[in-house]
């Protein structure tokens, strides 16, 4: 039955072509094994960071434990790549920190290996400043993949949280979260803007877009003063400063689900 689903949600998402428009070919090789639920290691050496999504992570030798359903992303990704002959395409920052290949992955019959993992429940979408190709195809499929609960979506660890649960809301500090709230007061302070969710920014949930971020927000013609009394959901890393909060770099963080 999830597989039937999966597919009928694939089959309602745009084509990869069609959401991936200007992708630059990258390199190619056949996937001999995978690391975790977003990482493949191809025959010629090159390790390939699937850019756009998070899975569930594995501790891969660090002080942490295994997320949920992390062992269920892995297999879900072998089961796709293992075996098979995969080409990157670029569509930002091609190298990581770590020497890793960063672009969208595509099977020889143009599946699109990051769509399927988020359609099937298996990973989330997320963005940074320097890679955001095809983010709004791959939220339409995260949509869909939750509106169903695949995967992750079944699972509290997952949740959408509250904005207007800050002190829930701060017991995940230090954990990417999706958040949802309305913003009750967008300011401006210097360089740097807050959406203040509640009335107490030293208690209550905000959003904080600094310098460099607002060029970005400016250049996507996003004003983020304009979500004065919009309701978002806003995904990113909370931390705990006057109160819990999410540092946003790029306007792909933030989904616009209704203007007031």
């Amino acid at each position: 039955m999830v597989t039937l689903v999966m597919l009928a949600v694939l089959a309602m998402m745009p084509s990869a072509k069609a959401a991936c428009d200007g992708l630059v070919d990258g390199p190619k090789g056949t996937v001999v094994t995978v690391v975790d639920g977003d990482t493949a290691l191809l025959d010629n050496g090159i390790t390939v960071r699937l850019t756009g999504i998070q899975a569930p992570r594995l501790p891969q030798g660090r002080d942490l434990a295994a997320w949920p359903l992390a062992e269920t992303a892995k297999s879900g990704l072998a089961g796709l790549l293992v075996g098979h002959a995969v080409r990157v395409r670029h569509g930002g920052e091609r190298h990581d920190r770590h020497g890793r290949t960063l672009g969208q992955l595509f099977l020889a019959d143009e599946t699109w290996v990051q769509q399927r993992m988020v359609a099937s429940g298996l990973a989330r979408v997320y963005s940074f400043p320097d890679n955001r190709a095809c983010v709004a195809a791959l939220l339409a499929a995260e949509a869909a993949a939750r509106q169903q609960r695949l995967g992750i979506w079944a699972d509290p660890y997952y949740a959408v949280r509250r904005a207007d649960r800050p002190l829930e809301l701060a017991e995940h500090s230090g954990r990417y979260e999706l958040v949802e709230g309305r913003v009750l007061h967008a300011e401006a302070v210097r360089d740097t803007i807050y959406l203040n969710f509640g009335r107490y920014w030293k208690e209550d949930f905000t959003v904080v877009i600094d310098r460099p971020a607002l060029a970005r927000f400016r250049t996507a013609g996003v004003d983020p003063l304009g979500l004065d009394g919009a309701l978002l959901r806003v995904r990113g890393w909370v931390d705990s400063h006057d109160g819990p909060r999410i540092a946003v770099t790029h306007p792909e963080q933030i989904e616009v689900l209704a203007n007031r």
